[in-house]
Formats: structure tokens, sequence, C-alpha cells
């Protein structure tokens, strides 16, 4: 998931930096192509993982004496490599369906980066078969990680009630908790985004809302995650009881 977020972001600061340094905000047309193949790319594998990791969660508490059988390296390997192949085939598809497209000159994305959406919408072309595979697609490889979340954490959360004792439910539910926060902000800003080009028409506004799960969202994800290692905890409470600034 590091890995992910660390390519998925790569895909899109590195330019806007130079934009901003140079006051130039233009990308060539290549460019915006396989800048749009490659969000498209790591933006999919990443809601795919984030549903592996929580039937890995599931596992973990549903069937825990069954946890090292069931989730053993192999299924591990397999499941990322089905999420890698499903999202590099969906960028692909989406990619060459833009080369179909013809574009006018001195077109304007309200993004800061090139968005597949924002991309058909900016053809001169017909667009009728993009917007239905691109509505198809999302449906399919959108819902189907998304669900299997959902299903996940239903069991879960049946599974936790369960659980006699306040502390064992406690436990089981820390155990979760990065992964919770880590979903509801990736969906939680996703959604935002897209609901925000949808009902306002502020380019500034929809800049902003599509920074948030862009960059905002990757560079949180492992201050999540990390905050949750006993080291870590150890070493930032060391830097606040020892940095002036705090005292």
């Amino acid at each position: 998931l590091s890995f992910t977020d660390i390519c998925f972001s790569t895909t899109m600061i590195p330019k806007m930096l130079v934009n901003l340094q140079a006051q130039n905000q233009s990308i060539t047309y290549a460019g915006c192509l396989t800048q749009t193949c490659f969000v498209l790319s790591f933006g999919s594998l990443e809601s795919f993982l984030l549903s592996v990791m929580a039937y890995d969660h599931y596992v973990a508490i549903c069937h825990p004496l069954r946890y090292t059988a069931i989730t053993n390296p192999r299924l591990c390997g397999l499941l990322s490599l089905v999420s890698l192949l499903f999202s590099i085939l969906d960028a692909l598809l989406h990619s060459l369906m833009l080369l179909q497209l013809s574009f006018c000159t001195d077109l304007e994305i309200p993004y800061f980066f090139c968005e597949v959406v924002q991309v058909i919408r900016v053809a001169c072309s017909e667009t009728l078969i993009n917007n239905i595979i691109l509505c198809f697609t999302a449906s399919i490889l959108g819902a189907l990680p998304f669900s299997g979340i959902i299903f996940s954490y239903t069991q879960i959360v049946s599974s936790i009630l369960r659980i006699p004792s306040a502390g064992g439910k406690y436990k089981a539910f820390s155990t979760c908790g990065s992964h919770l926060s880590v979903v509801s902000l990736f969906y939680g800003t996703t959604l935002g985004a897209y609901m925000s080009t949808t009902f306002t028409h502020s380019s500034r506004k929809t800049a902003v809302a599509s920074m948030l799960y862009t960059v905002v969202t990757p560079m949180m994800n492992p201050f999540i995650y990390s905050l949750r290692n006993r080291d870590i905890k150890g070493a930032f409470r060391s830097i606040i009881r020892y940095t002036p600034a705090f005292q």
C-alpha cells in the first residue's frame, strides 16, 4: 500500500511542482495520456489492496486459529497479482479509448493533473462509448472492492459483538482502526472530489477536492499506520518531551 501511495503521488506531484515553478500550467498530449494511464493504474490498485487488507482483517478476527493457513504467502501474492492485473487492464482500456478521441487546442482541465473523466469532457469528438465503458468499469471495478470491504467489516463487527469481554472487543476494534481510517479517507475524499465536479462549476474548488484524494490521502496513510507501532509512538513522545517548542 505504501509503495502504491508513493507511485500514485509521483505520477502527479513532480509535474505539478514543475508547472508551479515555471508558472506554466500546460502539459503535452502524450504526457496527459500517460499521466491518465498511471493515475488509473495506481488509483485502482489502491482500491483493490484496501479490499484485500479488509479480507486479511476478516480472517484474523473471524477465523484466528486458521489465519496462518488461509493467508499464506501464496494467497497473498496471488491476490496482489490479480489486483495489479485488473488495475493495469482497466488503465490500458481507458487509455486506448482516449486515443480514439480528437481534441481541440487550448483546452483547460479543472484538475491539476489529467484525470480520465475530465479528459473525456474536453474532447471535441463523440464520447458516448467512452462514457459507457467508464460507467461499466467503475460499477464493476469500483463497486467490487468496496463491496468486499463492506462484507468483511459486516462479518468483523458481527464477530466482535459476540466477544464477551470489553478488553477483547477493544483489542479487536483497535486491530481494524488504522485500516478503517485509511478506507474512510480514501473513499470519502474520492467521493467528495467527484461530487464536487458534479455540483459545482468552480475550478478552484474542484482542484482542491482532487488534491485531497491524490495528495493528502497518500501522505496520511503512512502516518496512520506508523502511529500504531510502539517504537514510533515512543520516538514521537521523546521528540515532544525534549523539544523546547512543546515545553
